[in-house]
């Protein structure tokens, strides 16, 4: 019934769109709409995860249940929340000398570059938006997208600070889109697709069936690309894009209130995506690590937000691990260490397969 008021008042609202366009409207508004719900709660959820994390790794306790004037639940739960809804009540503050244009658009072109990659995510047997047949590749040609915005918000702020941290963000993400590449093409070498759902039909099996056991060199590309996926994400140690030391806040510097959540909703969205890739290229996706055993849809679900799960948790440990590195640091371990290892690497799956089969 309520799909039917709302056909009607669509009708009603804008005359000129036929039957088959509010349908068409529909198909594209409804997954849409879901998606970003998905990456809203991702958002919260890892938001809180990572406050905890560190808190544990700290000696700390982290959120718990009482915030200035607020009760923020049990264990600090809906701590996330209570500041999700500070930062749409804040002020939208746009700078003077800012190009107004620009900077308004900056932090939705970010988002929209991993809003888009999601819907390539194969979240279970027949739970993915867009199943196509070269999956991989569109993944890595959209995740390049937020480029653009990351250097419009640098170039727009008019801040030297914000154009630092643009001009930074760039490079590293061109940078380090290389070795990340190079790494996925050993594993379109063994399964012969582009496509996400058919390299995880290729694991099947269990978990020794998974590509990042198939051979020494698969394991050292799964390695590679997750260092290059937790810089393409900006995260410590990688984050000298945002370094608070030199930069201020980097090229979100300017930005207050919602503007500036789009920033970490980009980010905790393009970990969803980098670990989400891992996990289908080398970690079974949505296949269980048992043979015939919980592999039915509700399984596979659970098995893939689990294995993202594990690598998200592996990339907070890192961060409150490691010190942050060196501009030329970090361009010498992308161009001298980890570029050099993956071009071989392809030549030793290559030869593995080859001689083992």
């Amino acid at each position: 019934m309520t799909v039917d008021l709302l056909y009607d008042w669509l009708n009603e609202t804008i005359p000129f769109l036929s039957g088959n366009d509010l349908l068409l409207l529909f198909a594209i508004l409804i997954p849409a709409l879901m998606l970003f719900l998905v990456i809203a709660v991702n958002a919260i959820v890892l938001v809180y995860a990572e406050r905890k994390v560190s808190a544990f790794m700290q000696d700390r306790v982290g959120p718990m249940g009482q915030g200035v004037g607020l009760h923020a639940g049990k264990w600090g739960m809906l701590q996330t929340i209570a500041d999700a809804l500070k930062l749409i009540s804040k002020e939208d503050i746009i700078p003077k000398l800012a190009d107004r244009k620009l900077f308004i658009m900056a932090p939705f072109i970010i988002f929209v570059g991993a809003f888009i990659a999601v819907i390539a995510l194969p979240f279970g047997e027949s739970l993915i938006v867009a199943d196509m047949n070269i999956g991989i590749f569109y993944i890595l040609a959209v995740s390049s997208f937020g480029v653009i915005g990351l250097i419009l918000a640098g170039w727009s702020s008019n801040n030297k600070w914000s154009l630092y941290g643009g001009m930074r963000s760039a490079a590293q993400i061109i940078s380090y889109e290389i070795p990340a590449g190079l790494s996925l093409v050993t594993v379109i070498m063994l399964t012969g697709t582009l496509s996400m759902q058919g390299i995880i039909q290729y694991q099947s099996g269990g978990i020794f069936d998974w590509i990042v056991f198939s051979s020494p060199f698969s394991f050292i590309a799964f390695i590679i690309y997750f260092i290059a996926g937790i810089a393409e994400t900006n995260r410590t140690p990688f984050d000298i894009p945002e370094a608070e030391s030199e930069l201020v806040g980097g090229f979100h510097t300017e930005y207050s209130g919602m503007r500036w959540s789009f920033f970490f909703l980009s980010e905790y969205a393009n970990m969803l995506v980098v670990n989400g890739v891992a996990v289908t290229a080398f970690l079974g996706g949505w296949q269980s690590p048992i043979s015939g055993y919980f592999n039915t849809a509700g399984w596979g679900i659970f098995w893939f937000i689990s294995k993202i799960l594990v690598l998200v948790f592996v990339m907070m440990w890192v961060r409150w691990t490691f010190p942050r590195l060196r501009v030329d640091q970090l361009m010498d371990i992308c161009w001298k260490y980890l570029l050099p290892i993956a071009l071989m690497n392809i030549f030793g799956v290559g030869l593995w397969t080859l001689i083992f089969g």
